[in-house]
């Protein structure tokens, strides 16, 4: 039937409109399953327990999120046509779910990268193993007002409430997906700080670079700088310079991503970037952040620095506590990049 359907000028279009839009909808679903399995690795391979905070609840917040996403389209992929609750579903819906996604997770980025930042400033200080029970709630209660909020603007708002019913109008075998302007001003703004921070301390970077050895301590490699600093250096600026190794040594594929995917004006459909690597990756630039302007009130505590799963900060503050206590046991200062 499908064949001559095919064969007369109508029913090729129709068959032409309905294999693009199969062809659309099977993409969709790989997406969002390659995605969903990119964020659940990423949660279990953590190389260290973590402590609770909000950025860490929000990255389980959004592995949940498309996970739910990936069964409502799966089980719309499978069945095509069916009616559930008086609501007819089919293959449209995929491409429908995709965009109000796209759109939600496109107002995301501002509001939790703010969130998450007034969380650092206020607890990096703080040495306590794990938040009260009250601030576990209050991380959970932030992240479903954050969620609630955008959605309801998504779905409300009347600026965004015709993005949406202009998408629902369109060809599902077109399904147009919008990136986050909002993610783009992010990157923008990061490389711009990475970069100013870099060209202030290039040269004490570069030195540092250069006395670098790789060693074996414990059956694992560690990087150890064996760099003596100008003293008369500001200890802030001194710690700026380490800071900057760690997240470069851990991140620097995911800053060269971002300089390549802006200079190409690449657009990436804003479910697609926001991601649990991408938080990873935004939590330790924020932590940094944190560090850098509460290095006065940081204190050298093992149960201090389990924040971050992925970057030893701890190794940018051991030798500025050392110097007050071991002036002159070592000539030099070391630092090790686990």
């Amino acid at each position: 039937m499908a064949a001559r359907l095919c064969e007369n000028g109508s029913g090729q279009y129709h068959c032409t409109h309905a294999s693009q839009s199969l062809e659309i909808s099977y993409m969709l679903v790989l997406i969002m399953l390659g995605k969903v399995l990119l964020d659940f690795f990423m949660l279990q391979i953590k190389p260290k327990p973590v402590k609770v905070s909000f950025m860490g609840y929000f990255c389980i917040s959004v592995a949940l999120l498309d996970f739910m996403v990936l069964l409502s389209i799966c089980f719309i992929f499978c069945f095509e046509d069916f009616a559930l609750w008086g609501v007819r579903f089919t293959e449209y819906h995929i491409c429908l779910f995709t965009q109000i996604t796209s759109l939600t997770y496109g107002i995301l980025p501002f509001p939790v990268y703010l969130v998450a930042a007034l969380d650092y400033y206020t607890t990096v200080s703080q040495t306590s193993q794990f938040p009260t029970r009250a601030r576990r709630l209050l991380y959970a209660f932030a992240v479903a007002v954050i969620w609630i909020s955008v959605v309801f603007r998504t779905l409300r708002v009347p600026a965004v409430s015709e993005d949406v019913e202009m998408l629902s109008s369109v060809s599902p075998s077109q399904c147009p997906l919008s990136g986050s302007p909002q993610s783009c001003w992010v990157s923008c703004a990061m490389l711009l700080l990475l970069g100013t921070a870099l060209l202030a301390r290039c040269k004490e970077v570069t030195a540092m670079l250069l006395s670098a050895r790789l060693l074996s301590f414990s059956s694992q490699p560690v990087l150890m700088f064996p760099y003596l600093p100008n003293h008369d250096t500001c200890l802030k600026w001194q710690l700026l310079s380490r800071l900057l190794l760690c997240f470069l040594g851990t991140w620097a594929p995911f800053v060269v991503l971002q300089v390549v995917v802006l200079l190409l004006g690449v657009q990436i459909p804003a479910y697609v970037e926001m991601n649990v690597p991408w938080l990873y990756f935004i939590n330790s630039f924020l932590l940094a952040a944190a560090y850098w302007c509460r290095c006065q009130d940081v204190e050298l505590t093992e149960e201090g620095w389990c924040t971050d799963p992925f970057v030893s900060w701890k190794f940018c503050f051991m030798p500025f506590n050392n110097e007050s206590t071991e002036p002159a046991d070592k000539p030099g200062t070391v630092i090790v990049i686990c």
